[in-house]
């Protein structure tokens, strides 16, 4: 039997009103992204499990260990007996300084709009009292506590963040996922009777705003049965009508199909990109977990930072911030300054941020260091240095100040009005002064809103 373009359209069409999707990518991706995500801009991602407790190297301590690295293997022989294992890092995984209303509190107060845990890495640890984790979950061992569910809890009852959760796909050494790879993929039983089950319990459980997927570049799509569990999850899943979701669902989707794109980790394109992406990335340079051995010129300054989300929003991107906790459950003063300083930064400059757009022009073409947003019909410009001799020349403004336009050109977090701005004929570069620098709020970098007159 064949069928028209035209039915096929309404059907297509009358499916998405029904709010039912085909397993197909070409269904799912037809799926309007929530629009609380793109709003929201900025997020704060936490990387915590086993791998906190010798907090050496990274969150891949156990696989670069069993793969015998040597920075691994000596680490381990200088400092633990010969008989020790990686199962028996997780007494110490105690947590007994874990407050989650402490960490909802610095999150809100960093400016983030949405936090996402992880729900469970590589190592498989499940960080809640998952009935597929048995003897290898935060309940069973180490706090014998509901990490996850205690900080969803926090975030949902004291502020307006939303809550999400990160999911690895694989396990290293996951007796059924390595028989399935030994299989070449062809046999399913990890994903049939660990991973899909253990993805449903975590979404009908605690309800997350975002579902990260990670831990699929070994296998197909088809393998991990994505699809199938994609269906559900925006078809009957209790979080159907606002849940967010990524790119990492087999090793053939990455910045192909999905929610939003990742496409790599700390992925910054430095260009608009057409569709909704994230720059997942770390204050800490080389981790995502926490690690004891780090140097300060190891971490992202509060500039490199605040440069980083100037680039991404500019890029029509989300920011996602990584910060690794520690094994006791604290998220050290340094992770906490970077934040705070964020936050501080985001409370006088938020406008050019929340909310916004990608302006016809993301860099200036004259000055580096300048990136747009935009509110139609304002135009932001993130000014990353100062200007020498307090005047900036931007290149990519002109058209705001054509056609005999009044317009008006402000800084936020400068009480002292409309700054001095005009078209210079003979460059048509826009010059605008800046106010004493001592008068000016804001620090790190600062935003100019550009507002054309009628």
């Amino acid at each position: 039997m064949s069928f028209s373009v035209p039915f096929l359209l309404l059907s297509c069409a009358l499916t998405q009103v029904l709010g039912q999707y085909e397993p197909t990518w070409e269904s799912l991706d037809s799926r309007p992204l929530p629009d609380w995500y793109d709003k929201a801009k900025v997020g704060i991602f936490l990387h915590w499990g086993v791998y906190s407790v010798p907090s050496f190297g990274s969150e891949w301590f156990w696989k670069f260990w069993q793969d015998e690295e040597e920075p691994y293997v000596n680490f381990m022989q200088d400092n633990y007996p010969p008989d020790f294992t990686y199962q028996d890092f997780a007494k110490d995984f105690t947590a007994e300084f874990y407050d989650p209303e402490q960490w909802a509190d610095l999150f809100a107060k960093s400016g983030a709009k949405y936090v996402i845990l992880t729900s469970k890495h590589h190592e498989g640890y499940a960080m809640w009292p998952s009935k597929y984790s048995y003897s290898w979950n935060a309940n069973d061992v180490g706090p014998n506590r509901d990490l996850l569910g205690e900080l969803a809890d926090a975030i949902r009852n004291s502020t307006d963040l939303h809550f999400g959760l990160y999911h690895s796909l694989f396990e290293w050494f996951h007796p059924l996922y390595d028989s399935d790879r030994d299989n070449n993929f062809t046999t399913s039983e990890f994903v049939d009777y660990k991973i899909i089950p253990e993805m449903k319990e975590l979404v009908e459980t605690y309800e997350p705003e975002v579902l990260w997927s990670d831990g699929d570049g070994e296998a197909l799509d088809t393998y991990w049965k994505s699809l199938e569990f994609l269906a559900w999850l925006y078809n009957e899943s209790p979080v159907k009508d606002f849940v967010v979701t990524n790119d990492r669902w087999g090793s053939n989707v990455g910045c192909k199909h999905g929610g939003f794109y990742t496409c790599a980790d700390r992925y910054n394109p430095g260009h608009l990109l057409p569709h909704k992406w994230e720059n997942c990335m770390t204050i800490d340079k080389k981790s995502w977990g926490y690690r004891r051995n780090a140097d300060l010129d190891e971490f992202l300054t509060t500039h490199e930072l605040i440069t980083t989300l100037a680039e991404t929003i500019s890029c029509g991107g989300n920011i996602l911030i990584n910060v690794g906790p520690t094994k006791a459950g604290t998220i050290i003063p340094l992770f906490q300054e970077r934040l705070l300083d964020l936050g501080t930064w985001l409370s006088i400059n938020g406008d050019a941020i929340y909310e916004s757009s990608a302006w016809s022009v993301q860099n200036d073409s004259f000055t580096s260091g300048v990136w747009y947003t935009a509110k139609d019909p304002v135009v932001y410009a993130i000014v990353l240095n100062w200007p020498i001799d307090n005047v900036l020349y931007l290149g990519s403004a002109k058209s705001l100040f054509d056609n005999g336009k009044t317009t008006q050109v402000t800084m936020l977090g400068n009480e002292n009005g409309d700054l001095e701005a005009e078209v210079v004929d003979t460059t048509n570069l826009v010059a605008v002064t800046f106010p004493d620098r001592a008068s000016v709020e804001s620090e790190w970098a600062w935003v100019l809103k550009i507002t054309p007159g009628s």
